[in-house]
Parts: C-alpha cells; structure tokens; sequence
C-alpha cells in the first residue's frame, strides 16, 4: 500500500522533472545558437572592416608610389633623423672620402630616446661592423631641395678626385650631390651602451643626422669577384709619399692636450697624434688646391701663404677663381685640418712628402656640444 503510494506521488515529480530540464535545454540551444548567429555576424563584420583597411592601405601605397599626372612629382614619404653622429672630424675637409681608410677615426651615434628605446639597440653590440644609412646635412646645394625640389636641377657629371677632374655620371660615383642627399657608409662597431654606439673607422662629420643602422652580413653584403672601374682600382693617386711631424709638435699638442682632453675620443696625445697621420696619409686636399695650388684663396703671412678654402671637399661644384694667379710653390702653403676642435697647420711638397707644423685650439668652428659624460665610454673602453 506504502509502495503504490510513493509510486504514484514520483511519477508526476519526475514529469516535471523532465519538462524542466527540456525546457532548459532548449533554452540552452537557443542561447547557443544566438550566441553562434552573434559571433558569425561578429567575424564576418571584422572582416569587413580589416578587408576595407587593407583596401585603403593599398589605395595610399598606390597614391603614394604612382607619380601624379600632372608634374610627374613622387609624394615624400615620413622619414627623419633617428640619431646624430658626434665625430673626431670637425669639418669636412679631412673627413675620409671613404669608411675604414682611417682605422682610428671614431664616433659616437647617439640615438634619441624619445624615438629609438635602448631596447632596439639589443643584440647590435654582437656583429663586428654595421651599415649607416645618413643626410649629407653640408651639402652646398642642399638650401635648393628644401626651397623648391622640382626646380632644383642636379648635375648628371661630377668631378672625380681620381679622374684628377675628370667628369663621371653622378651614378657611378659616391659624390654627396646626388637627387637625394643621402649617404651609406659602413662602420665598426666597437661597443653599444644604452642608447649610444662607439664607432671606428668612419668617414662621418661631426653632427651628421642618421636615419637608419642596419648589420653588417658578410654572407650576402660582400660580393665575391665584384667588377670595378680601372679607374677606382688605382688607390695609389690618393696617398702622399710620407707624414713627419716638426720638432716642435709634440710640446704643442701636450699643451693643447690639458684642454682637449675632457671630451676627447681619444686616451693620449700619441694616439691624437696617430689619428692626425692616418688622416694626412691621405691627400684631402681638394682638386683645384692640388692641380692649381696657386689659384687658392690665400692670405700672405710672414713666410708663407695660408690657405683658406681648405674646408672645401673635394665633391664640391667647380672652383672659380676670378683673380689672376698668382704662382706659388706647393710647399709654401699652408693647409688647415680641424680635429676634435684642434686646428692642425701642415705643408705639403711637390713630392707628396707632408710636414705637420703645430697645433692650436680652433676657433673656427661651431661650439662642441659633446656631452663629456658620453666619451668617458670611450676613454673606459680605450683606457
């Protein structure tokens, strides 16, 4: 009697039971399939939108890439300076016309941290030379590109200091003066510490903007059995015959030393010293100074003129000289050459035999911003 009693009290428990887990579950699968209806119209909607960004993106690429109709002119893309070079060379006269042809030239390139973190300077410390990717900022020529780019018409020939002012297309030299002035050069990195990286072996002037530092990759950047130009293989046209130094050099630099010392790249006076003959073993004087020495402007002191064009690179636009020349000897000139603020005084012969004179404190050039905190680094790692 109990039993019948319980059964017939379950049998409607278990019906609703049931009826509530039905009607659960069906609720159930309608919330999963509007949440699936929700989520497919959610991905197809963000697929819309990213194919519509890429359009975009491919209609401003194409914008920017395709001349305009009208003049033919290229729109300018976003680029700016990333770092600064601080360099031995003070001008450009004396700044190696090529990278690694004076072991102990040295820079620092300083990256701004508000734009590069130290962090995207990590692992570069591990490759031994890097590429530098620069504005040739002392260009003469360079005041016509930022009035009015259309109308500033580059020369297509430029004169090649080992043709001896022979022309060549601007295209198969290494000339400054190009479309667009902007230079790649290649440097040994000697450390990286923060967001600074000490350099050797550059052909950088002091101030120089960076726009880009990529590694150097032997494996693909140097190309086995690469042609050349006869004319570029004669490295002999470039070198002078020998560099002394007068009797009275080494008390002068020491004196200049006491002053030059806070921010310089270098330890001692002997290693400035090897730095000045390194640079003077090559010719940097320019091509009208050493064909016609006597068409410089000068200035007449006691014994001897002195030159004062000696600033001019050898890339610069040709040297007119309106006055009557007047003929000098070679070997009574007196050439200027402006290291780590110093201002070297040297001769050169008709023979290519260079005396370095003396030695002063220029006063010819910009004010030296050099953070002396940055080059003690240098002194650490050279020390």
């Amino acid at each position: 009697m109990a039993c019948t009693y319980k059964s017939k009290w379950l049998t409607p428990t278990l019906a609703a039971i049931s009826a509530t887990a039905a009607i659960s579950i069906y609720l159930l699968r309608r919330k999963l399939r509007d949440l699936e209806i929700s989520l497919k119209s959610s991905l197809e909607k963000c697929a819309a939108e990213r194919q519509g960004r890429i359009r975009a993106q491919q209609a401003l690429r194409k914008a920017i890439v395709q001349p305009k109709s009208d003049n033919m002119e290229m729109t300018s893309y976003p680029m700016r300076p990333i770092a600064i070079i601080q360099s031995c060379f003070s001008t450009r006269n004396g700044t190696p016309r090529q990278p690694l042809l004076v072991p102990l030239a040295r820079a620092c390139l300083i990256f701004d941290s508000a734009r590069v973190p130290p962090a995207s300077l990590e692992g570069l410390g591990e490759y031994s030379h890097c590429w530098i990717i620069y504005v040739f900022h002392l260009n003469t020529d360079l005041e016509k590109l930022w009035k009015d780019p259309s109308k500033s018409k580059f020369k297509a020939k430029v004169r090649v200091p080992r043709l001896k002012g022979g022309r060549m297309g601007v295209f198969a030299t290494r000339t400054p003066h190009r479309p667009n002035p902007i230079g790649l050069t290649v440097a040994k990195v000697e450390a990286v510490h923060g967001n600074m990286v000490l350099l050797s072996g550059v052909d950088l002037v002091d101030g120089t903007p960076v726009l880009d530092v990529k590694p150097y990759l032997p494996y693909c950047d140097c190309v086995q059995g690469a042609a050349l130009p006869k004319w570029v293989e004669d490295d002999n046209l470039l070198t002078v015959a020998s560099v002394n130094f007068s009797d009275d050099f080494p008390s002068a630099l020491a004196e200049c030393w006491v002053i030059a010392e806070k921010k310089s790249l270098y330890a001692s006076p002997n290693e400035l010293q090897s730095l000045i003959k390194q640079v003077l073993s090559w010719d940097i004087r320019s091509l009208s100074q050493r064909d016609r020495p006597h068409n410089s402007l000068f200035s007449m002191g006691s014994s001897a003129a002195v030159d004062k064009t000696s600033d001019l690179a050898d890339w610069q636009a040709e040297v007119k000289c309106e006055s009557e020349p007047v003929a000098l000897p070679s070997e009574d000139i007196i050439y200027h050459l402006i290291l780590e603020g110093l201002d070297v005084s040297y001769r050169i012969d008709c023979n290519g035999n260079v005396l370095v004179e003396k030695i002063t404190l220029s006063s010819d050039i910009p004010k030296n911003n050099r953070n002396g905190s940055n080059y003690k680094i240098w002194s650490d790692k050279i020390g």
